[in-house]
């Protein structure tokens, strides 16, 4: 249940954080659901109840599965990378947003 209400915080934040305007919150707001979604692989791979997969430990029906741990991983170094770069993004387009529309040189009807 702790999991379960884990995922929907991380989730809810991340989709909270990528509504808003700013770049950095809205990489905070995409790394936030990429935890969310490691978790929920982890969930998937049930290993909380069976033993570890290692060879000459047990019975191999009873050991967990170690793809969705190794999935896990790849995630996290996937989205290390990502989060890195979206970050270098925003720092080089910091001055980006304009704060006043550039005047045209048109004329408006009042």
């Amino acid at each position: 249940m702790i999991l379960a209400l884990t995922i929907g915080v991380l989730t809810a934040g991340g989709v909270y954080l990528m509504m808003q305007r700013s770049m950095v919150r809205g990489v905070f707001g995409l790394t936030l659901i990429s935890h969310a979604a490691n978790f929920i692989l982890l969930s998937a791979g049930v290993g909380a109840w069976r033993g570890e997969p290692l060879a000459g430990r047990g019975d191999l029906s009873e050991a967990a599965d170690p793809l969705p741990q190794a999935f896990v991983l790849t995630a996290i170094v996937i989205t290390l990378a990502v989060t890195i770069f979206m970050l270098a993004l925003a720092v080089l387009g910091h001055d980006d947003d304009q704060k006043r529309n550039p005047e045209t040189g048109e004329e408006r009807d009042s």
